[in-house]
């Protein structure tokens, strides 16, 4: 049975959240935008997930500069200053009483238009912003599990054809790669760039380990994923090799470990990339030694970002 990275257990608790919509916090029912809404008519929008910790947004700087970078790209005026952005998460989350275990959703919207229409020039009110914070953690066994990843025939694009650096609310180039996955039998999609060379997952980043290197793409075909970047950042502070590099499948087949990245679920093994088991034991598969170094190095500075974000605040007249 094929499971998802994104697996959790249902909260009962997220049926009675506050859903912060353009200013005003709704009950879960009741949050809903127009239909003439640009996102649900064209998937116009650029959207952040953030993990909470110790009631803080962990890399939150990071992930609004990424927010606003992809905003100002397609030329979406969010109408809404950084600090305003960070009261409605702070607004959000102590109308909820949310402090840890928590997954947040920041999604902004071109506005309503007065047409459906793909024009921007239809839309004829300001931006929709929603935060949406619940109960949320990955599952355990998914996590010791490790994941199946199948290679799909659905490729990342060329910047001239929708550039892939954008966080869009426009996925279906990352849905189809999952559907294909999920109906193989896989957790999730490995996914190529034009030239052939291993670009990223349907959801996450993948990893490879080599040798004692750490190895992921150049970054040219993938989101510039916020845990990706910590990951490299902790492997430069401990003084791990790590490159950014093409490499391809068969390096990928005779990897000593592999894992994907990613917001919701950190850091997660995975066992086997089209039907071959990763690592080179014998007896029953377990995740690496590698790995295991790199997830505490993770958590210490998720707890850094936190504790450095928890004083500013409290120093803030």
């Amino acid at each position: 049975m094929s499971r998802s990275i994104q697996d959790f257990d249902d909260d009962a608790r997220n049926e009675r959240i506050l859903v912060w919509v353009n200013g005003a916090l709704r009950p879960r029912a009741e949050a809903v935008v127009s239909v003439f809404d640009s996102g649900f008519v064209l998937g116009d929008g650029v959207w952040e997930g953030l993990r909470v910790v110790g009631g803080q947004p962990a890399f939150l700087d990071a992930h609004l500069d990424r927010l606003r970078e992809g905003a100002k790209a397609i030329a979406l005026d969010i109408g809404m200053t950084r600090a305003q952005l960070e009261h409605a998460i702070d607004e959000t989350l102590a109308a909820n009483g949310m402090h840890d275990g928590v997954h947040l959703r920041l999604m902004v919207t071109r506005g309503v238009k007065r047409t459906p229409y793909q024009d921007p020039r239809a839309t004829v009110g300001p931006a929709t912003v929603v935060v949406i914070a619940e109960w949320k953690t990955p599952r355990r066994e998914t996590l010791d599990a490790g994941l199946a990843l199948l290679t799909v025939h659905v490729r990342r694009g060329a910047p001239d054809v929708q550039d892939p650096k954008l966080n869009s609310h426009s996925k279906l180039n990352c849905i189809t790669a999952c559907i294909q996955a999920a109906a193989a039998g896989a957790d999730e999609a490995l996914m190529l760039d034009p030239h052939g060379f291993v670009a990223t997952c349907n959801s996450t980043h993948f990893f490879i380990v080599r040798r004692g290197e750490v190895w992921t793409s150049t970054g040219d075909y993938c989101l510039p994923g916020i845990t990706r970047a910590n990951v490299l950042q902790v492997c430069r502070e401990a003084g791990i090799p790590a490159r950014e590099k093409n490499f391809s499948l068969t390096e990928v087949y005779g990897a000593d470990e592999a894992f994907v990245t990613g917001t919701f679920a950190g850091l997660a093994p995975v066992r086997q990339v089209d039907g071959r088991r990763i690592g080179w034991d014998d007896g029953p598969w377990r995740p690496g030694p590698m790995l295991a170094r790199l997830q505490g190095l993770y958590r210490d500075l998720v707890a850094r970002d936190v504790a450095q974000r928890a004083a500013r605040r409290a120093a803030a007249p």
